[in-house]
């Protein structure tokens, strides 16, 4: 199960053609354009697509159907995945990100602690397959600017090894682990 990757910036774009992947629907809109004859009626999807291993990616589609709409969300969502570094079934960092108004907190926990979330950051977190974290929403409670500002955080979590190998000081992970 190889997944062939390309580096963007900082972050890792997945080919997601040989990932089994899993789609949940976060949120169903229902938006209306008034025109002369009356109101033209839309549906807004908002979609999170996972393996539980560690890939995620999120989607917003638009169509007068709802299948419709769902289903765009879940092209839109399978071509931004992206890999998350883990540390076990945790992340490896505590981190505050904020999107538009909408501000979430990650922090690693023990094992058995479980997912501890509201159901936007909930859903994410489940799709990337993370099993204990602690979780705190701040600022909005408006779905789509939370599931972005918790994968802006999942997207800057940073795997301990790698910020070794990056600062090149020649100190080992064990080193750190037991300064800290």
């Amino acid at each position: 199960m190889k997944a062939i990757t390309k580096a963007i910036g900082e972050t890792v774009k997945v080919d997601a053609s040989d990932l089994e992947l899993s789609e949940k629907l976060v949120e169903l809109n229902r938006v209306a354009k008034v025109v002369k004859g009356g109101k033209r009626l839309h549906f807004r999807a908002l979609v999170v697509v996972g393996d539980g291993n560690g890939h995620v990616g999120i989607g917003l589609g638009k169509a007068r159907e709802v299948p419709e709409a769902i289903r765009k969300a879940g092209v839109v969502a399978r071509k931004g995945l992206i890999k998350i570094p883990m540390a076990g079934d945790t992340i490896p960092h505590e981190i505050l990100a904020k999107f538009g108004a909408g501000k979430v907190l990650l922090k690693p926990a023990l094992p058995g602690t479980g997912v501890i979330a509201g159901g936007s950051v909930r859903a994410v977190l489940e799709a990337v397959g993370i099993k204990d974290v602690l979780t705190k929403s701040l600022g909005s409670s408006n779905p789509v600017n939370v599931v972005k500002a918790t994968m802006l955080a999942l997207r800057s979590l940073r795997d301990p090894k790698e910020a070794v190998a990056r600062r090149k000081a020649g100190l080992e992970i064990e080193e750190i682990e037991t300064s800290g």
